[in-house]
């Protein structure tokens, strides 16, 4: 099973890419220094550990995402309720709403999208 996890620093890193991509080696070093105080070589490092994650790939010079942040995220979380409550999304949906009352609308807007899910 693919791991979908990022340390801190990873997921600002990854969050730099897809902002901006596609974009260059060269311009995502400028970037990382800029915006992360990185140096070069820990731009690098980083980006190989996640292209070898296939998350990102550098070919060219030119870095693209082999999956989109809501891919990723949605993969997360996914994992998330596998591993935290079996797999069960009831369970999952109970714990996080806990002791909450929903709205109306907000119990609207959960029909309609379980419908839209259900196997015909």
């Amino acid at each position: 099973m693919k791991e979908y996890r990022l340390a801190e620093a990873e997921a600002r890193f990854a969050d730099l890419i897809w902002a901006n991509e596609p974009i260059g080696s060269t311009e995502l070093v400028k970037l990382c220094e800029k915006e992360l105080g990185w140096k070069k070589s820990t731009t690098y490092t980083v980006l190989k550990k996640l292209c070898v994650r296939g998350i990102f790939c550098n070919e060219n010079a030119t870095v693209t995402a082999m999956l989109s942040r809501e891919e990723f995220y949605g993969g997360r979380s996914r994992q998330f309720v596998e591993e935290e409550f079996g797999g069960s999304l009831p369970k999952f949906l109970t714990a996080f709403i806990g002791k909450e009352k929903l709205t109306d609308a907000q119990v609207e807007e959960m029909k309609a999208l379980i419908e839209s899910y259900r196997e015909e």
